[in-house]
């Protein structure tokens, strides 16, 4: 009879707790599935004597997931604490050293330092594997460095932070400005303790530069994101597109183009029809294209209790039967140093400005936007009751700089009453 495969689990939050509830519940099925059971040895977590709800009284506890991590009787460590550095980093450098598997969900400290990690654990010969990482119950770290390992990948899309996503879609929904939908999100308990992680764009950043490593094969490199968040965008964004037959996402890109590694998060206008621009509340969808397989997609829950601790055991089920796989699709020494684009690729733009009510002054921002090389597809004026008019253009597809350098521009016309807003419109 084969040996149990012996966890030791830290953090005993929401995602923690999921996964003992399908330990507990679920032995038989695990064991059935793996040919390996697989068992609790040790938990750790901040408070010792608080009810989460499931029976913890079987399993010896550690204060410091350093001790935890390093315990002759935990062969998977279990790093739910989250955190880039701290506790979280320095226990799972611990547990590597010591020989163990470590399954994590901390996004932040494999875009920060992946690399590193990566390596240690590969030089050492255990696994590292973080599919709760990204998009909650989501396998996309599957998709991409198993189910998908024949294709060369040429674009990786999604929507990744399932707040943004709830936040958006609530206010065209129910036509809320953006300060009331956050503050709603804020009492549902949607939100991070410091929420420029979810609406800044940090948290769905942290998960794109976890893909865009696997997708093309080179080192983590968050600092080359470009990161926007939705803090920005109005009511009447939301509204204005959808006329225009568009939907406004926090949109997630990454891309080989002839410039270099595109990779972006920042709020995307996409098709109303497409998957993406139907996808409401707090869900997640990734997109992927690749040589073979053209384009598929994944849509799911992105957090939560249960699609998150799905993900961890389906990380802990792999090592227990054995599989293994790099880190991050192709060995960590292999990953080629990052290029990242020296500009975006062309793209049409949604162009929002309020000006001045007199005669001339939609030809004079015609007239920047034509010196520049931006080429006008839509252009609407709305109704309006004040001495300022809201305007709305639809550029043809350009270059970010050309459009900045009329926005800059534009500036100098007098005609200005607000700064322009501009936002990408995806093809997707």
């Amino acid at each position: 009879m084969s040996t149990p495969l012996r966890l030791g689990i830290a953090g005993l939050g929401t995602v923690g707790v999921g996964v003992v509830r399908i330990v507990q519940r679920h032995a038989a099925l695990l064991e059935t599935r793996t040919g390996r059971r697989v068992t609790i040895s040790a938990v750790s977590a901040r408070t010792r004597d608080k009810d989460r709800g499931v029976r913890l009284g079987d399993y010896a506890w550690e204060d410091d997931p350093v001790a935890l991590a390093v315990r002759d009787d935990v062969d998977v460590f279990v790093e739910l604490m989250g955190g880039s550095d701290g506790p979280a980093k320095a226990a799972t450098e611990a547990a590597i050293r010591a020989g163990k598997h470590v399954v994590t969900a901390n996004k932040a400290m494999l875009a920060i330092h992946g690399q590193e990690l990566a390596e240690a654990a590969e030089n050492k010969g255990v696994s590292l594997r973080f599919e709760a990482a990204v998009a909650g119950g989501i396998p996309v770290i599957k998709a991409l460095t198993e189910g998908l390992a024949g294709n060369e990948i040429s674009r990786v899309m999604g929507v990744m932070n399932g707040t943004c996503n709830y936040i958006l879609t609530r206010m065209q929904d129910a036509g809320l400005d953006y300060q009331t939908v956050f503050a709603e999100a804020d009492a549902l308990g949607y939100l991070e303790a410091d929420p420029t992680l979810d609406v800044g764009g940090i948290d769905a950043g942290h998960k794109l530069a976890i893909l865009a490593a696997i997708a093309f094969g080179t080192r983590v490199d968050f600092s080359g994101l470009h990161i926007e968040g939705i803090e920005r965008i109005t009511i009447e964004d939301i509204e204005q597109a959808a006329d225009m037959g568009y939907r406004i996402k926090l949109l997630g890109v990454a891309q080989k183009t002839g410039r270099g590694l595109e990779a972006r998060m920042t709020p995307c206008l996409v098709p109303d029809t497409s998957p993406l621009g139907q996808l409401k509340g707090g869900t997640n969808m990734v997109v992927l294209e690749g040589d073979s397989v053209d384009q598929i997609v994944l849509r799911g829950p992105g957090a939560g209790e249960g699609p998150t601790a799905s993900a961890v055991m389906a990380d802990v089920l792999d090592i227990a039967r054995g599989n293994t796989v790099s880190v991050f699709g192709i060995p960590a020494d292999q990953l080629a140093a990052p290029e990242p684009a020296a500009a975006s690729a062309p793209a049409a733009f949604y162009v929002r400005m309020s000006l001045i009510d007199k005669p001339g002054v939609l030809a004079k921002i015609a007239t920047v936007l034509g010196d520049a090389g931006v080429s006008i597809d839509r252009m609407r004026q709305y109704g309006h009751t004040d001495p300022h008019a809201p305007v709305l253009i639809v550029t043809h597809k350009t270059a970010r700089d050309a459009l900045d350098r009329a926005i800059e521009a534009m500036e100098g016309t007098g005609v200005l009453a607000s700064h322009p807003v501009a936002i990408r419109i995806e093809d997707v």
